[in-house]
């Protein structure tokens, strides 16, 4: 069991996404993938997979292999039963194929290689046992069991949970997983963690998730850019240590950049020294024959050209730093506020979906609220009572008069959204608040202001953009109108690493209120010293 990167090129004309990536693992290592959102860690799973062919560069691997993409194709009508069968698929044909090399075996002129194989790989997969290990992940993952469960009455969540019990209980000689932890809560992501520590094959996973850095891997890659403009591999076992290294890679491509910024700047001042001085510093006197003129004329442009070559010689090209997270300076209280609690929610009940009988939750300014739970506990629910998404079948909301809202949500895949360019959307928004009194157009926030989305990609289409992407765009909408609360439901999901770490700490920091739901175990040890409500 074996994967091998080399030399791995995509892109798209005019759009490279992956540049010389370099990758090889063998049984028993787990490599997660890090980088900013755009950066190409789904394209890579996607060739590692074989679903995508590299424009320059090669893949080799050995044995079965198992890939849980974010998104679910659905088939018409398929159910979970569907999915059952067809992903641990591979297990069973391989208890078939035992079973087919046993009956047809000549004890005297038998074939014993291929018996010791098909027995091999019956062992190795544990085949008599895959219904159990499947109904186990499924109720582990919290994902529905009924076998007659259509596919498209799941919610997304829902549809990455079984897709990813089932494959983890196929045991794949190689293991792709595309941001698993997203749609898991804490238990779920304890079960996942001690299936992947055990994991006999290799396991390449995509994540923001620190903890499961600290806790699975043997490696990480990151696939931002480098000085070099290559990614990086690096041999660390610890999250801490990897952004160690990264840090003071970074802080060098830094200052590397500005020593060769400023060598440009003295290269075009000398030249425009130089060649001013061929109308002014080396005019010869009056009466002075025209040939020396010309001659001396020659020899100054000549040591400028020299002068220029040794610079431009001496000069390295390299690319611009990447941008950080530039979190806006946001307000703590509404013009004429005249005290109490910004948001104040008593006792709310939304059927099916939430009831805190007896339970009131007040923000102050500048207050701050942690809301842990289970997958179906209601959070979500919880921060749309508190932001007036959802009516309550009992209970009181009270917004202080004047508050502005920012609010990240779960839900970005509205089909109309889509087709609007970030910019767009952006301007809706805006639109849309300020015919609501929710936006102060003397306090508007732009977009590409932010250090979330390149003003490149706010020219395209959402949903051309990838999930990442998009869920920064979403981030950076949450924004435009400067806030004086923020309500946020699982802010890390889908985001790059580095920015989880940015706005963890922009968060900690910012002068507005702010509630966060999250099931992030290194976020919420982030903000463990907050006021929390667990449901």
């Amino acid at each position: 069991m074996h994967l091998v990167a080399d030399g791995l090129t995509f892109g798209y004309p005019g759009r490279p996404v992956l540049n010389a990536v370099g990758v090889s693992a063998s049984a028993g290592d787990r490599v997660g993938v890090v980088g900013e959102n755009g950066a190409g860690k789904t394209t890579l799973l996607r060739l590692l997979a074989g679903d995508l062919v590299p424009t320059a560069g090669e893949v080799r691997r050995s044995g079965t292999v198992s890939v849980v993409h974010q998104q679910l194709d659905v088939p018409p009508g398929a159910t979970v039963g569907d999915l059952v069968r067809r992903t641990a698929g591979h297990v069973r044909a391989a208890a078939a194929r035992l079973d087919e090399v046993v009956d047809g075996f000549d004890h005297e002129r038998g074939d014993l290689a291929a018996l010791t194989e098909a027995i091999a790989a019956v062992e190795r997969l544990a085949a008599w046992d895959v219904d159990r290990r499947v109904d186990e992940a499924l109720t582990r993952f919290g994902a529905p069991r009924d076998h007659d469960r259509r596919l498209d009455t799941l919610s997304v969540g829902e549809g990455y949970r079984a897709r990813l019990a089932c494959h983890v209980a196929e045991r794949a000689d190689l293991l792709l997983l595309d941001e698993p932890t997203n749609h898991l809560d804490a238990g779920g992501i304890d079960y996942l963690t001690a299936q992947l520590q055990q994991w006999a094959g290799v396991v390449v996973i995509v994540t923001h998730d620190r903890r499961l850095l600290d806790d699975v891997m043997t490696a990480i890659l990151d696939l931002d850019p480098s000085m070099d403009g290559r990614p990086v591999l690096y041999g660390a076992t610890r999250y801490a240590t990897y952004r160690f290294a990264k840090d003071q890679a970074l802080r060098r491509w830094r200052a590397r950049y500005a020593q060769e910024r400023k060598r440009a700047e003295k290269l075009a001042q000398r030249l425009d020294e130089s060649y001013e001085g061929l109308s002014d510093e080396w005019r010869p006197a009056k009466g002075s024959q025209k040939h020396r003129r010309a001659t001396r004329a020659r020899i100054h442009v000549k040591a400028a050209d020299r002068l220029v070559q040794r610079l431009e010689a001496e000069a390295v090209e390299v690319p611009v730093p990447p941008p950080s997270l530039a979190f806006p300076d946001l307000p703590s209280i509404p013009t004429g506020y005249s005290g109490g609690p910004l948001l104040d929610v008593r006792a709310p009940r939304v059927a099916g979906r939430l009831d805190l009988a007896g339970v009131r939750v007040e923000l102050p300014p500048a207050g701050r609220l942690l809301v842990t739970g289970p997958n179906g506990s209601g959070k979500s629910t919880l921060l749309a009572a508190l932001t007036g998404r959802v009516d309550l079948d009992r209970g009181h909301l009270a917004v202080a008069h004047g508050v502005r809202l920012g609010v990240l949500t779960q839900d970005d895949d509205d089909p109309t959204r889509l087709r609007m360019t970030g910019f767009e959307a952006a301007a809706r928004r805006a639109l849309d608040l300020l015919e609501a009194g929710a936006l102060d157009p003397a306090h508007v926030l732009p977009v590409a202001a932010l250090g979330l989305v390149e003003e490149e990609d706010l020219d395209r289409p959402l949903g051309e953009l990838s999930t990442g992407q998009r869920r920064r765009f979403e981030l950076a909408a949450a924004l435009v109108a400067a806030p004086h609360v923020l309500v946020l439901d699982e802010p890390t999901n889908h985001l790059s690493i580095a920015l989880v770490d940015e706005l963890t700490e922009a968060l900690r920091m910012t002068s507005a209120a702010v509630v966060v739901a999250t099931h992030d175990r290194a976020m919420r040890a982030d903000l463990a010293d907050w006021p929390s409500i667990e449901l």
